[in-house]
Parts: C-alpha cells; sequence; structure tokens
C-alpha cells in the first residue's frame, strides 16, 4: 500500500499549494497507488532509473532509492539494475547514482552482519550502549545477563569499535574476567603486546592494570564481562586507543 504523502505540503504548502496538492494527492495519491496495474517495487524501479538518466542525484533520488528499498529492492537488485541502465544513460551518471545506492543500502550491510553475528552465539547481543559511548570508539552494544550475585554482561563491538584504556580500581578483590563468546577482538594490558581473541578465549584482567578490549577492524566481537566481586572498587576511563595504532591491528 502506497504511504499517504506530505512532502509537497510540508515543504512548499504556502509558497504553492496547487503543485503540493498535485505532487501529494496525484503522484503519490493516484499514480504510485495503482498497484493493480504496476506493483510499488517495479515503481521504484522505473522512478530510480528515470531519475538517474536524467543525472538528478539529489536528496529526491536518494528518497526514491529508499523508497526501492523499503519496495523489496535488494542490495544484489539494485546494483544489476544501475549496471544495466549505464549502458543506456552514461558511465558519468552511473557513478554519480552507485555512490548514493551504496550509502542507502549500506544500513541493510550492516545489519545482515549484525544478525549473522547473533546467530553464532546463544547470548542476545542487547541494547545499543549509550551509557557508556562516551567511552567508546565506534558502536557496542550490552546485554545484562546477571545483576543479582556476580555482574555478567554481554559486551558486542562492531568492526572497528573498542573501549578506551581503563583501569579497574579495587581496595580489596576486584578486577575483571572476559569470556570470549563470538567473533574476533584484541585485548591489550598496557605496555604490552596487543592478544587476538576467538571463541572460547578467556582473560583474566586483576585490579589496577590499565587494559583495553573490543573488536578487530573487519569483524563483529562479543565476550562477557564478568565483574569479579571486590571491595572499594571503581573504574577509571582513561584516553582513547589512538587511531593509527589501532590500524595496525589485522
Amino acid at each position: 500500500m502506497a504511504v499517504k504523502q506530505t512532502a509537497g505540503r510540508d515543504a512548499l504548502g504556502e509558497f504553492a499549494p496547487k503543485f503540493a496538492e498535485l505532487n501529494d494527492e496525484v503522484l503519490f495519491g493516484q499514480v504510485w497507488s495503482r498497484e493493480d496495474k504496476l506493483s510499488l517495487r517495479d515503481r521504484s524501479l522505473v522512478t530510480v532509473v528515470a531519475l538517474m538518466a536524467q543525472g538528478l542525484t539529489d536528496s529526491s533520488f536518494r528518497y526514491h532509492l529508499t523508497a526501492a528499498k523499503n519496495n523489496g529492492i535488494t542490495r544484489t537488485e539494485i546494483a544489476e539494475i544501475l549496471t544495466h541502465a549505464a549502458f543506456y544513460v552514461g558511465w558519468p551518471k552511473a557513478w554519480a547514482a552507485f555512490r548514493m545506492a551504496k550509502e542507502v543500502w549500506a544500513e541493510e550491510s550492516a545489519e545482515d552482519a549484525k544478525a549473522q553475528h547473533q546467530s553464532e552465539m546463544v547470548f542476545p547481543i542487547g541494547a545499543a550502549n549509550d551509557g557508556f559511548a562516551q567511552y567508546f570508539s565506534g558502536k557496542s552494544y550490552l546485554a545484562p545477563l546477571s545483576t543479582a550475585q556476580v555482574g555478567i554482561y554481554n559486551v558486542t563491538f562492531e568492526p572497528g569499535c573498542r573501549n578506551n584504556w581503563h583501569i579497574h580500581h579495587a581496595a580489596k578483590g576486584g578486577g575483571q574476567i572476559l569470556v570470549c563468546v563470538a567473533g574476533r577482538g584484541y585485548y591489550q594490558e598496557w605496555g604490552k603486546a596487543p592478544q587476538e581473541l576467538h571463541p572460547g578465549d578467556v582473560v583474566n584482567i586483576p585490579p589496577e592494570v590499565k587494559h583495553w578490549h573490543g573488536a578487530a577492524p573487519d569483524c563483529w566481537f562479543s565476550h562477557l564481562a564478568v565483574e569479579v566481586p571486590g571491595e572499594g572498587t571503581s573504574n577509571e576511563w582513561c584516553e582513547p586507543v589512538p587511531e593509527e595504532t589501532y590500524k595496525e591491528l589485522r
């Protein structure tokens, strides 16, 4: 079913009310809604190619690319559509169209990778780790598994994501244990070489040791973070891992 369009009224309702009406009520309200004659998917395909042929790779083109994705055109299909059209509309126009299509379908690619990573482990990825986002380079997710006797959290890092250098302080006991459950990542203590991590690896982090951990540059990574009970415990967040240092990892 075609979505009721209000873009014309929102942008030009007062300046050009008739144009706004024709855009919202006729083009999108009548033409796009004739799904018994041509599906939304096929109308998106025709529209994308028509705009590409004119070289109109502006905000309206992005809108229709997004609509095409929402109407069922896959990343593989849009690549084939633009490749085919390139021979008829021109190579420079195709390059411009591909640049924008890559951006529109990039989110789908990331979601596919996230779903694949989730399928590799029994623990949930959880919600975006917004509460600690300021201490991470990149996006991470947090799923509390136990908060009663011992704190256990599944921490998931997108490719390239890692936390800042930090220290688990404790007057007695304390520290942290990492249990790697999916993907590939790294752990490094201050003054030592990075340690590559894989599912099944366990890292014991004593209190007062400065360290960081996170995903490999090209791979999702998840580990359970187990809080070791102690007295007078606290976390100290330090500087980010330098980008040039991280890029040396593979």
